[in-house]
């Protein structure tokens, strides 16, 4: 019996075991359980060998997920394509209520083949260093920020509180450390609270300086550079923007990014009646909210200051002029909308998504198609 000489290999990955399912070619080709086999990178490349030596052309899938790119990486070096598949977006029966790992596999090679699958981009090892160094300072904010609020709890429950209006500068520390308590066990929450405050902000400076160290090594610096000649984006929204959305020349035109950032109107219409809603929160979460928190910038009137000044004269004169038609645009957009009386939040979602469509074109500027 002859071998099809075209299969789709569907892999539902795991910690510990990958199973395997293959579907032959044709629309009316078998699909069959492969088996499961050790995750680790070693034995996955035997069975690549094993399965590649009976077909002429194999395509993988395997969905997105904690378990990384290194499956993918291996399977590109033996001379095969691979789609790593964005999880959200896998058709599914409405019906279907068993899931198991042998199904999971099979149902990947089926969709493959029929080409009902979705693609996620895939970064290099180095982007995909600097994405995991932007997101661990992402994950350090947090802990600050519980931290901080912790503190804030404790001194309002004993009735503390700051008399200016500036908190965790060195005055609000010093303030923190002069407040004494009846009872030690209170002395000591309220230093082990600080302390716990001061340690997160020390970690949070150690990975910003680690940024700033790897940053002049990484292949689309340049992009990250030039996206902060626009007003309200700084070194961690630039490089947070660039590392978590990737090759800016995957996005053909800025309605594009604009909905992979979900900063789009929802919209649910039929016939003759058009409804559309609030923004569709799709895609990544953590870059909208640094756009939207960039957008409020744009309620000054335009203007280029002396640290921005700075950053222009570093780029090239047509980023610089995108630099300022943003400016104007989104300043005067801002005004626009606040005197027809929409509410603050809503106007600055309305800036981050034109912002995008900026970043897009000065990105598209410095890494052309």
């Amino acid at each position: 019996m002859e071998h099809p000489t075209e299969v789709f290999i569907g892999i539902d990955v795991a910690k510990a075991r990958n199973a395997i399912a293959i579907a032959d070619g044709g629309r009316d080709g078998e699909v069959r359980f492969f088996g499961e086999v050790d995750a680790s990178l070693d034995a996955m490349r035997r069975i690549l060998q094993r399965i590649t030596a009976k077909y002429g052309v194999v395509h993988f899938c395997y969905e997105a997920g904690p378990t990384g790119y290194g499956l993918y990486r291996l399977i590109v070096e033996v001379g095969h394509s691979c789609m790593v598949v964005a999880p959200s977006l896998i058709p599914k029966r409405a019906g279907d209520r068993v899931k198991t790992d042998r199904r999971d596999a099979m149902m990947l090679a089926r969709l493959l083949r029929a080409g009902e699958l979705t693609a996620v981009w895939v970064p290099d090892a180095g982007h995909e260093a600097m994405r995991d160094l932007v997101r661990a300072r992402a994950a350090a904010v947090e802990t600050q920020r519980i931290h901080r609020q912790q503190v804030n709890a404790f001194m309002l429950k004993h009735g503390r509180i700051f008399p200016r209006k500036t908190t965790w500068g060195a005055r609000h520390f010093r303030w923190l450390q002069e407040q004494h308590f009846d009872h030690p066990a209170h002395q000591i929450a309220l230093q082990e609270l600080v302390d716990a405050v001061r340690v997160a902000k020390e970690r949070v400076g150690r990975i910003e300086a680690a940024i700033e160290e790897f940053l002049p090594g990484w292949s689309l610096a340049p992009v990250v550079r030039a996206l902060q000649a626009l007003r309200g984006v700084e070194l961690i929204v630039a490089v947070t923007f660039v590392t978590e959305i990737g090759d800016m020349r995957r996005f053909d035109d800025p309605r594009q990014l604009m909905g992979y950032l979900g900063l789009v109107p929802g919209e649910r219409s039929s016939g003759g009646t058009v409804r559309r809603g609030g923004i569709t929160k799709a895609g990544n979460g953590w870059v909208r909210h640094m756009l939207v928190e960039s957008a409020w910038t744009y309620r000054h009137p335009p203007r280029v200051g002396k640290a921005k000044l700075y950053r222009l004269e570093q780029t090239t004169p047509k980023v610089r002029e995108i630099a300022w038609k943003a400016q104007t645009r989104l300043t005067a957009r801002y005004r626009s909308l606040i005197a027809k009386g929409k509410k603050t939040p809503i106007v600055c979602t309305a800036i981050a998504r034109e912002l995008a469509g900026f970043m897009w074109a000065v990105a598209r500027e410095v890494q052309p198609a």
